[in-house]
Order: C-alpha cells, then sequence, then structure tokens
C-alpha cells in the first residue's frame, strides 16, 4: 500500500524536509496561533490544503512504502506564495476535524477566519466572502450592461473533455441536480455560476414562496432557503432546481440554437444556499475531437478557441478535470491548461472516476506531483455514475459514499481529509479569496484606467444629435478651427510637436534645402556637352570668316541651354511641396471631429485640395518665368563671372606651365609665346604626308597628292571629327571655364528665389487665403445638415464608450468599498 505526505497531496509534488522548511516559512504569529486554536469546530470551510508541521514524524512512518526516489522521477520544488502561505495556515485549525464525520456537516459555515501572511509581512483575512461577492458583482455589471468585460477579473474557470465527469463535480460542489444532460454537447454557452453562502435562518422565511408552491415543484428537495437567479431574468427566484436546468437550456436556445452550435455569450446564474461556500465557478463546454450528428466540422476548433480565451486570461484559475481510468498524459483538460500556463502555477487538477479504476491501481503517484506536478496539486473524487443519475441518487447519500470510498481505500483512507468534492469546496474557497486578494490592487488600477480612457473618447465623439440650428456656428467653428491648425502646423507652432520624425513646414524646408539645393547642384553643364560640340558651335558661331578671338555668341548659346535644364528640378520642387500640404491635409483630417462627420471630412478634402491645384498654377507659371529670365539676358557683367580676360589668362598660363622658355639666341632675352594656328583653316601638309588632323582634315585629306586637284563637293551632313588642335583645346577650356562660372551664378540664384516663388504663391498664399476659400465654397445654408449628418461608426462606438463608462463607473464604486 503506498501513501504519501499531506505536502504531496496539497501541493502536488515531494520535497526533502530540509527543502521543504526553506520553501514554506510562517512566522510565529499569535493571531496565527489563536487562529489554529480556536477553529476546530469550523474546519469546513477553512480546511485549506496543507499539512501542520507537527505531524512530520508521522508523514514519515506512513512513507516507509513510497519507492525510493531513483525509481521515480522528483519534480523541482515549487515557489511557495502566500497563497500556500494561507493554505498551511488554515490547515493547523482543521486536522482535528478533519477526523470527525465530514458529510455529517459537509460544508460548515461557522469557522474562524484563516490568517495567511503575504509576501509584504502583513496578515490579511483570506476566508472573506466579500471578496468572491465584489467579483460577482462586477461579473453582472458588465453582463448587465451588455459590453464585453475590459478587465481581467479573478475566476476559476473549468475545463475537460466531455466524458471527464464536469458536471456532476459541479453539481456535487452544489448539493443539487441543475445541470443540462444528454449526449453530444450539452454545455454550449458558458455557464458562469456564482455560489452565495447564505446561513438558514432560525426560524424558515417564506422569501415569498408558499409551501403549496414548493409542494407542487417537481424538486423534491425545494426549499425555502436554496433558490436560484438568473442575471437575464432579474428579480425571479428559482426555488425548483428543475427549473433552473430548463431556463439553461432555453436561454442556450436562444443564443446559440436548437442545434449544437455555440456561444460565448455567457449565462450569469447565482445559486443562493446554506450548503455552499462562495465560490464563482466557469463551466465551459466539454472538449471534442470528432463531430457528431449534426455538430458543425469544425466543433473542436470552436469549442477550443472559447476555452483558450476563457483560461488564457492571467487571473484565471483552471480547474482541469480529467478522469483517473485514462492516461493522464492522455488529459484534454490538463493538455490544454499546459498551452497557458506551462508551468502548472495557476491549475488545479480535480481527478474522476477514482471508483472505476482497475483493481490494484491508484492516483497516488499523481497526487504526490510525480507524473505531472501542479502548484496548486490534485484532488480525487467519486462523482455519481450514469445508473445512479438514472435512478435519481440524492447528492447527499452520494456525497457519503463518496466519504466512505476514501476512507475505506487502502491507498487513500490515511489521507481521506485531503480528498471528496468537500475537500475540492473548501480548497476551492480559499484559493479563490487569496487569489482575488492578491489582485485587487491590479483591478481598482485597470478599473480606474479603462475609465478614463472610456471618458475620454467619449468626449472627443461628442453628445449625439444637440446641432438643433446650430449648424451654421458648428461649421463657422470647423472652419475658423481648421485654418489656424493648418497655419500653426506650417509655422512650427503645433501643439503636437513630433520628436520622431520631421512634420508640417519643416518637412518643406526639407525639400527647399536638400532636395532641390543637392538636385540643382549635381547638376553638370557638361553631361550633355562634349568638347567636340563646343568645337562645332565655335566654328558654326564664327561664319565664314575664322574668328580671332573666342565670341560670346558660342558662350551664350551654350549656357542658356544648360539654364533651361534648370526647369525641370525647379518644377519638381513645386510638386514635392504640394505633396507636403496634401500630406498635412491628410494629418489634419485625421482628428475625431472629421471622423464623426465623414460627409464634412470629405468635402474639406475635396475643397482645399482643389484651392492647393488652383494655387499650382501660378507657382508653376513664376518657376518658369525665373528660368526664362535667367536664359534670355546673360549678364556677363555680373560681379561674380569671371570675364574672358582672365578666363584665357588662366588657360594660356595652364599651357605655358609644362612648356620649357623659349630665348633669343641673339639678345638672350625669353621669346613670347607662339599661339599656334587654328586648325580651321586647312592648310596642306609641307611633308607631304597624310593627315587628318583639324576641323575639316578629315574630309579635305586625301589618299595621295594626285587627287587632290580633283576636290569631292562636302557632304549633305558635315560633321566634326578628328582630334582638337592645340588652339582649339585652348578654346574649348575657355568656353568651358566661361560657361561654369556664369552658370554657378545662376545655379544660386535658382536655389534661392525658386523657394521664394513657391511660398509666395502656394504656401504663404493658401495659408493666408484658406478660411476665406472654405467659406466660399462650404458656407452654404442647404448644405450644413447634411455636412454633419454623423457616421455609423460614430454612433455605434459613441454608445459602446457609453455603455462602457456607465459599466466602469459602477465597477469602480464597487471596488472603492473595499479598502
Amino acid at each position: 500500500m503506498s501513501t504519501v505526505t499531506r505536502n504531496q497531496f496539497l501541493f502536488g509534488h515531494r520535497q526533502e524536509p530540509t527543502q521543504r522548511a526553506a520553501a514554506i516559512s510562517i512566522p510565529a504569529s499569535p493571531e496565527l496561533d489563536a487562529t489554529a486554536n480556536n477553529s476546530a469546530q469550523g474546519a469546513g470551510a477553512a480546511a485549506g490544503a496543507s499539512q501542520a508541521p507537527s505531524h512530520a514524524s508521522q508523514d514519515s512512518a506512513n512513507n516507509s512504502h513510497i519507492p525510493p526516489r531513483n525509481q521515480h522521477r522528483q519534480p523541482p520544488p515549487i515557489p511557495r506564495t502566500s497563497l500556500d502561505l494561507a493554505l498551511r495556515s488554515s490547515a493547523r485549525s482543521s486536522l482535528e476535524s478533519h477526523r470527525s464525520d465530514l458529510l455529517q456537516d459537509p460544508l460548515p459555515l461557522s469557522f474562524a477566519p484563516a490568517m495567511a501572511v503575504t509576501p509584504g509581512g502583513y496578515s490579511v483575512n483570506v476566508n472573506d466572502p466579500t471578496l468572491i461577492a465584489l467579483v460577482n458583482k462586477l461579473q453582472d455589471v458588465f453582463t448587465t450592461v451588455g459590453v464585453q468585460n475590459p478587465i481581467d477579473l479573478p475566476q476559476i474557470v473549468v475545463v475537460g473533455s466531455q466524458s471527464s465527469g464536469k458536471s456532476s463535480v459541479l453539481e456535487n460542489i452544489v448539493g443539487r441536480d441543475f445541470l443540462p444532460r444528454g449526449s453530444g454537447i450539452v454545455t454550449r454557452r458558458p455557464l458562469v455560476l456564482q455560489l452565495i453562502n447564505r446561513p438558514a435562518p432560525a426560524k424558515l422565511q417564506s422569501n415569498g414562496v408558499t409551501e403549496a408552491e414548493l409542494k407542487n415543484s417537481s424538486d423534491t428537495q425545494a426549499n425555502v432557503d436554496e433558490w436560484g437567479e438568473f442575471l437575464h431574468v432579474p428579480g425571479q427566484k428559482f426555488y425548483d432546481f428543475n427549473k433552473i436546468r430548463d431556463e439553461i437550456v432555453k436561454e442556450t436556445e436562444a443564443k446559440a440554437g436548437r442545434n449544437v452550435g455555440i456561444s460565448p455569450q455567457p449565462i450569469n446564474l447565482r445559486i443562493y444556499s446554506p450548503n455552499v461556500l462562495t465560490l464563482t465557478l466557469v463551466d465551459l463546454p466539454g472538449l471534442t475531437k470528432v463531430p457528431v450528428g449534426d455538430q458543425p466540422r469544425d466543433i473542436e476548433k470552436q469549442i477550443k478557441e472559447m476555452v483558450l480565451k476563457q483560461i488564457a486570461k492571467p487571473n484565471a484559475i483552471i480547474l482541469a478535470v480529467t478522469a483517473a481510468n485514462v492516461d493522464l498524459a492522455n488529459s484534454d483538460g490538463l493538455k490544454l491548461a499546459r498551452e497557458v500556463d506551462p508551468e502548472g502555477q495557476r491549475t488545479i487538477g480535480v481527478l474522476t472516476k477514482i471508483d472505476l479504476m482497475d483493481t490494484g491501481t491508484d492516483v497516488v503517484d499523481i497526487l504526490a506531483g510525480r507524473i505531472i506536478p501542479l502548484r496548486l496539486g490534485y484532488v480525487p473524487v467519486v462523482n455519481r455514475g450514469q445508473r445512479d443519475i438514472e435512478n435519481k441518487k440524492r447528492i447527499d447519500l452520494a456525497l457519503k459514499a463518496e466519504k466512505d470510498f476514501f476512507e475505506n481505500h487502502p491507498s487513500y483512507r490515511n489521507k481521506a481529509s485531503y480528498c471528496g468534492t468537500p475537500y475540492l469546496a473548501r480548497k476551492l474557497n480559499l484559493i479563490l479569496m487569496m487569489h482575488i486578494k492578491q489582485t485587487l490592487p491590479d483591478i481598482k488600477t485597470r478599473i480606474a484606467t479603462s475609465l478614463q480612457k472610456y471618458s475620454q473618447e467619449l468626449d472627443q465623439l461628442g453628445a449625439g444629435d444637440l446641432l438643433g440650428n446650430n449648424s451654421s456656428n458648428i461649421i463657422l467653428n470647423i472652419i475658423t478651427e481648421f485654418a489656424n491648425e493648418y497655419r500653426t502646423v506650417l509655422d512650427g507652432q503645433s501643439a503636437e510637436l513630433s520628436s520622431n520624425e520631421l512634420s508640417g513646414g519643416a518637412r518643406i524646408s526639407f525639400v527647399y534645402h536638400e532636395l532641390y539645393s543637392n538636385g540643382i547642384k549635381a547638376i553638370d553643364p557638361f553631361e550633355q556637352v562634349k568638347d567636340i560640340d563646343i568645337r562645332t558651335i565655335l566654328y558654326n558661331s564664327s561664319g565664314s570668316s575664322p574668328a580671332l578671338f573666342v565670341g560670346t555668341t558660342a558662350f551664350e548659346l551654350i549656357v542658356k541651354q544648360q539654364i533651361r535644364r534648370l526647369e525641370e528640378p525647379s518644377l519638381k520642387c513645386v510638386s514635392l511641396v504640394y505633396d507636403e500640404l496634401i500630406r498635412i491635409l491628410g494629418q489634419l483630417l485625421t482628428k475625431q471631429l472629421f471622423r464623426r462627420y465623414p460627409q464634412l471630412k470629405e468635402k474639406f478634402h475635396g475643397v482645399v485640395v482643389s484651392f492647393f491645384r488652383k494655387s499650382m498654377e501660378p507657382t508653376n507659371k513664376l518657376v518658369r518665368d525665373l528660368v526664362s529670365m535667367e536664359a534670355c539676358y546673360i549678364n556677363t557683367g555680373h560681379p561674380d563671372f569671371l570675364n574672358g580676360h582672365r578666363a584665357m589668362a588662366i588657360v594660356n598660363d595652364r599651357h605655358n606651365a609644362n612648356k620649357p622658355t623659349q630665348v633669343d639666341p641673339k639678345t638672350g632675352k625669353p621669346l613670347p609665346p607662339q599661339v599656334p594656328p587654328r586648325s580651321g583653316s586647312p592648310s596642306l601638309p609641307t611633308d607631304g604626308s597624310e593627315t587628318n588632323s583639324g576641323f575639316f582634315g578629315s574630309f579635305f585629306a586625301s589618299k595621295n597628292k594626285k587627287k587632290m586637284a580633283a576636290m569631292e563637293p562636302p557632304p549633305a551632313t558635315l560633321k566634326a571629327s578628328g582630334t582638337l588642335s592645340e588652339r582649339e583645346n585652348q578654346e574649348v577650356e575657355v568656353i568651358k571655364l566661361l560657361i561654369n562660372s556664369y552658370f554657378n551664378i545662376v545655379r544660386r540664384t535658382m536655389i534661392d528665389m525658386v523657394p521664394k516663388a513657391i511660398m509666395l504663391n502656394l504656401v504663404q498664399f493658401t495659408k493666408d487665403e484658406m478660411q476665406r476659400e472654405l467659406l466660399e465654397q462650404m458656407y452654404k445654408t442647404q448644405e450644413l445638415d447634411d455636412l454633419l449628418k454623423e457616421s455609423d461608426y460614430t454612433v455605434r462606438r459613441r454608445k459602446e464608450c457609453q455603455q462602457m463608462v456607465e459599466s466602469l463607473g459602477k465597477a469602480s464604486e464597487i471596488v472603492s468599498q473595499v479598502q
């Protein structure tokens, strides 16, 4: 026979005494000792789940039959929390009472409060039923208002497969038959089951129900002290628990249909009874794998998603129900719990069908945490079988049979007080109250934050349908506010300045001084004009008579061509600034005001964009005129311009610097540099050799002297060919120096003038005339009411925010009552 220590039953794992002492440390406290000594008669509610240190020697003796550690994998120690301390402290007051008959008074109600020492070092009353009542009120508030609960409330969520016995566990905890039963999926909506302990009065009270009504009830156990109430049927008490079952079926079909569909909308049921501990459980549809009958083909996915949504909340305690006669590794409930709670920190295991296990087998290893350890441990229970249910076996008799089973079974009789439904109910009650106590500060903070968030959004949405005859004034105010905000954004005075990126007028400045300036500076005047082209222009500009000096005609012709190249990037700069204005418009139209009135937003967008486009026309014209001004008159007298004499001197210095100085042999003085003849005047070679040098060299060269006399006419298209002579190189270099000097002057002028032109006719003009343009185009009486028609989203969102503010306001009042 295998036996285990109380720690193994309570916490689901085994530790050495030294480890245990280090993990659990309860400071000596008179209040704690007094609680332990004065609560023997009230063990039921405070029976917690821990061992008394004084029984350590007995546990060591009982452990003699536990296999050696090398035969079983030992899970690592699990850190203790204030919940563990509460369970252990409450156990001190309940050890003696566990030896009494639990079923004679299965759920004692007059118990001394169990005190727990929190990590902060102060004691809290974890057996305060008002904590669970507080969470119940919060759940009811959000369900009644009809909004999705924005606050993660502490609750115990029941999960398990269809055949795991979830319904029987819940009915045993309540002590009454009230859940629908049948084949396939019976629970098709989450059932929020709120159990409220209501001590039976010394004198029976009618509670508004007559004896005749109780006698005519189909529920033979109906009495005035137990009833149920549904949140969707306020004020109506159900003393007949068979009618509670019928109402669950009716309400399920109302939302999920008569077939086998499921719905995530919960049913809130509150049960008042002197035989229950205050507790809140959420029953979910049983997990299934294969669709049966008319079930949807994706029923497994639907149920899994619903269950995961509930148990994934950090404040949810997972009650994983598993049949003990199947391999624990195949437990659907534990498998799903592991997905959201891989360390098993907030999962409680419930093992059903203990009585159906094969002879000679037990769940001792599971309870000791040797298989799948859980911090909150496992609790074995025995439910009614299918035949018992069909024969309508009373639950109190079933609980008596459960008690007898554990007390007489050789594997469990030494720890029978830690088994069964009564112990499970007490443990869940204590765990939930402690969990609520721990999460209450965070709940208060979340409620306050959410209330502020939704209140601000409701203020932004504004009051609905309050226009009346003030539509003209509203439009006027909107236009004025929009024009002012447009102006402040351009001037960089907006209240919503970003620290992450450039916005508004800063982006326009970036277009001017980075994009446009660098783009103009990157233009190379000689990118499209080669030296040979310059030579051609020089000859063409001199006509039939070779020029003695470099003429201005060729220079002006080339520099005007390059100035015209500045027009395209300048117009592109106008387009970029226009795009930035459109960007600013889009940012202004994202305000909550324009989301509220979509037709007004559309009208604003159309009018402002049209205004920008109209302003683009004179802006583009002015930019073109600037380019034309520079191209129509070449001011060679500009003080920054490099004149022809200086250019020629620079070129001569370059060429003469590499030549040796020639000296007159007679006088010994340096000779002036010789000017090479222009190759444009063709001449015959003196040595009689062939040559193709010079501009027309290739056309007048002959293969031999005999054919020189028979000259052919020039071709229709005559192009320059051959290499440049030394004189031609000098002339080309002079022209390039002059072109580059003047082009730099024009380039600086355009970089300075184009932004000014854009600011004058586009940016500044629209900034000054925006309000006037909007008034002219929009301030028309016959259109004002249509422009102020709210969007469907605004109406729907305002209603949602109003409901949220209402529910969160009530929730704030509820939690403010708890200090």
